[in-house]
C-alpha cells in the first residue's frame, strides 16, 4: 500500500488536495493511504519517531520550516522515497532539484496537475517493482520484499526475522547463512554480529556496543568489531553521498 504525507499550513489548500487525493485514488483504483500535516515540524516528528512515506507532498513556503528544509531532513533518513513540491514561485525549482525532488507544482495546485504529477510517480513506483528484492517462504506465505524495504535481519533460534522499514516482519524457517548469502552481495548489508545484519541505509546511530536503527530498535555489535563496523559504514556513507 502506498503511503503518502501532505504537509500545507495552509487549511483551505490541504482540504482540497486531500479531496483531490480521494477522487485521484478512486480513478486510478490505487490501494494508498495519507496523512496530512499543517506544518513541517509535525512531520519530522513523526518521521523521527519511525514513521515511513513513499511519498511526500511538501508547500515550499511554511512559515518557520520551510518545504525545502522539511525536504532536506526526509532525505537525512530516506533517500529513496518520492517529494512532490506545492510553491507559488518557480525561483525554488533549482532548491527542488536539490534535494532530489520528482517534480514541483505551480500553485493553484489543480485537479489536473495534481493527476498528471501522481500518474509520473506511480510510473516510478512500477520502475521500482523492478528493483533488486528477494523471495522468501515465509509464514505466511511466498513474499517478494525490496532490498529497499528490509531494515535488518535476525535469527532467533530455528528462525530468521526480516524486519521491514514498514515495521512489519517476515518470519522463515532457514538457515541463517542462507540469509547472509543471499544479502551480503549488496554493499547496503553490514554484519555487525553473528545474529544480525543491517541494512545501512536505516542505521540511525553506532557506538561502541550497538546499532541503533531509525525505527530505533537496537543491535548488538560483536565485541572488538565496533572500529570495522564503523569504517565500513563510514564508507558506504561516503559512497552514497558521492552518488546523491
Amino acid at each position: 500500500m502506498l503511503q503518502i504525507a501532505v504537509c500545507d499550513d495552509e487549511i483551505s489548500q490541504l482540504s482540497q488536495i486531500m479531496q483531490y487525493i480521494n477522487q485521484y485514488r478512486t480513478s486510478r483504483n490505487l490501494n494508498c493511504e495519507y496523512a496530512v500535516f499543517t506544518n513541517g515540524f509535525e512531520l519530522i516528528s513523526a518521521i523521527e519517531k519511525g514513521k515511513k512515506f513513499d511519498v511526500y507532498c511538501l508547500d515550499i513556503i511554511m512559515p518557520g520550516f520551510t518545504g525545502i528544509d522539511v525536504a532536506k531532513e526526509i532525505r537525512a533518513h530516506d533517500k529513496n522515497s518520492m517529494i512532490l513540491f506545492f510553491t507559488s514561485s518557480s525561483e525554488f525549482a533549482l532548491e527542488s532539484y536539490s534535494v532530489k525532488a520528482i517534480d514541483y507544482i505551480l500553485k493553484p495546485v489543480t485537479k489536473e496537475k495534481l493527476f498528471s504529477a501522481f500518474d509520473e510517480m506511480l510510473e516510478h513506483v512500477k520502475d521500482r517493482e523492478n528493483e533488486d528484492a528477494i523471495v522468501l517462504k515465509s509464514s505466511e506465505g511466498i513474499r517478494r520484499i525490496l532490498i529497499t524495504n528490509l531494515a535488518f535481519v535476525e535469527v532467533i533460534g530455528r528462525n530468521v526475522l526480516y524486519h521491514l522499514r514498514s515495521g512489519s516482519v517476515a518470519e522463515c524457517k532457514e538457515a541463517f547463512s542462507s540469509a547472509c548469502d543471499r544479502l551480503l552481495k549488496y554493499r547496503c548489508f553490514l554484519k555487525p554480529h553473528r545474529s544480525y545484519l543491517v541494512n545501512m541505509q536505516y542505521i540511525d546511530t553506532i557506538d561502541n556496543h550497538r546499532i541503533i536503527m531509525q525505527n530505533r530498535s537496537s543491535v548488538p555489535i560483536a565485541q572488538g568489531k565496533a572500529c570495522e563496523k564503523k569504517q565500513q559504514y563510514l564508507d558506504y556513507q561516503m559512497a552514497e553521498e558521492e552518488v546523491f
